[in-house]
């Protein structure tokens, strides 16, 4: 609800129909990711997790309330939604390695993979039903009341994580507290080849290709001329599309690093099509299929890492991995937004699409390089076989990316 009416409030009330705006606050929530990089993943290892989420999600109620208040109260201006931005960026990004590796603590290595799957259901779920009411609370009373609920909405949150039964919970061995520690974890990406290229693809697709309320909002305004309601409902139905995405995802025992390939095709094919779409059903059709292949990216990568990362080392490499799919967006939103306002948003899905296609041929390379990937066409089906003759379907899409 609150990036709905935030981007909205920008797009439509703060400027007039400004994309590039709304890629500075895009750029400004995300840039913190980049920003406390060093302290963020540390914090994910070090620290106690429960507590340290308890901190960051009130922090994030109170910036949703002051923001709400501003707005009900028609002070708001564009730079303190700017300034808002930055400081939900910078509790964001301390809480996003925390909140990742807590789901290990709830369930154990055993189910992690379908925990962190499961995760991305519920949220989704959220993402699917909130922008549609966000949007029916803008038209009907104003973005203001959308910050405020979801201020009130974290009281939830904090009652979920008090409640939590705390001698239940699997907590492994915490990383010791030496100099030097931030450095360690890039040192240990760097010697992993397929975490390398996880991460160009990640940082490829989150810089140009995950600036979602850039190219809906534009393409809701500039493209079908339609009002807020209808573009809370874009969002809602591109959630669709993400929780089948994640459903598919935990159906997955053991994520493998094939599946990333054929979706980051499948992202560039569906941002190829949303560009051409010539009416508002036909671009929501193509936002399902482009939801579906964001979350198995986001999903398979998330469950890859955790599972292939030594417990005290996964809260650091987890914040590499948040910092480059969150912080990634500063680097390519303003560019995607200029994009927008000088060729129009058709060509910003092109640019998406072409991230797609880019990030697909890096996991091709990889695979080729590293996998001895090859390729074969039996039994009226395209095949991909690894190493030593393990063989695994190219997904086809209308059976879900498995």
């Amino acid at each position: 609800m609150q990036r709905t009416a935030q981007d909205w409030l920008v797009f439509t009330q703060l400027t007039h129909h400004n994309a590039t705006a709304v890629g500075m606050v895009i750029g400004f929530q995300f840039g913190p990711q980049f920003l406390l990089l060093p302290w963020t993943g540390y914090a994910a290892d070090h620290f106690n997790r429960r507590r340290l989420l308890i901190a960051t999600q009130g922090g994030m109620a109170l910036l949703s309330l002051a923001l709400g208040m501003l707005d009900v109260t028609g002070l708001v201006q564009l730079w303190h939604v700017y300034v808002f931005a930055f400081l939900f960026g910078c509790v964001t990004a301390i809480d996003a390695p925390a909140r990742q590796t807590f789901v290990s603590e709830l369930v154990g290595d055993a189910d992690l993979s379908n925990a962190v799957a499961l995760n991305s259901t519920s949220f989704n779920v959220a993402r699917m039903v909130g922008p549609a009411v966000s949007g029916v609370l803008i038209s009907g009373v104003g973005s203001g009341w959308a910050f405020l609920i979801n201020a009130a909405s974290f009281c939830a949150v904090l009652g979920s994580l008090g409640f939590l039964r705390r001698g239940e919970l699997h907590q492994g061995k915490r990383a010791g507290r030496s100099p030097g520690s931030f450095a360690e974890g890039f040192r240990y990406v760097w010697k992993r080849a397929d975490l390398k290229a996880i991460f160009f693809m990640l940082f490829l697709i989150g810089a140009f290709g995950f600036n979602f309320p850039i190219f809906i909002s534009a393409m809701s305004v500039s493209a079908f001329h339609g009002d807020a309601s209808q573009y809370g409902l874009l969002m809602s139905i591109m959630a669709i599309g993400t929780v089948a995405g994640a459903l598919l995802a935990a159906r997955r025992e053991n994520p493998g690093f094939l599946v990333l390939l054929p979706a980051s095709a499948i992202f560039g094919a569906g941002s190829a099509l949303a560009s051409l779409m010539p009416n508002y059903a036909l671009f929501g059709l193509a936002l399902v299929i482009i939801g579906i292949s964001t979350q198995t990216i986001t999903t398979s990568t998330n469950s890859l890492v955790q599972l292939s990362t030594e417990p005290v080392m996964r809260g650091r490499v987890l914040a590499i991995l948040i910092a480059i799919a969150l912080g990634s967006s500063p680097v390519g939103a303003p560019f995607v937004g200029w994009i927008s306002d000088r060729f129009g948003p058709r060509w910003a899905l092109a640019v998406g699409a072409a991230s797609g296609f880019a990030a697909a041929a890096v996991a091709l390379h990889y695979l080729m390089k590293h996998r001895k990937l090859r390729i074969s066409f039996r039994t009226g089906r395209l095949r991909f076989s690894i190493g030593e003759g393990l063989q695994e379907p190219v997904p086809a899409l209308g059976t879900g990316l498995e």
